[in-house]
């Protein structure tokens, strides 16, 4: 799966699930499926999402 290109909408779903599921923090679920985080971050926020430490997941702005 490349989260960095396929659809953001699907894209949001599933790293929130992984998140919600499998992940305490952001930081372990990109060291696991070896993603760039700082990329990951960046296409989010450029499609209207930020990443909430608090709820560990990606919220709308």
């Amino acid at each position: 799966m490349n989260f960095l290109t396929m659809d953001i909408n699907i894209a949001y779903s599933m790293i929130n699930m992984k998140l919600r599921d499998f992940y305490s923090t952001l930081d372990n679920l990109c060291d696991d499926m070896d993603i760039s985080k700082s990329e990951l971050v960046e296409r989010f926020e450029k499609n209207g999402y930020i990443y909430s430490e608090n709820t560990n997941q990606f919220i709308q702005k």
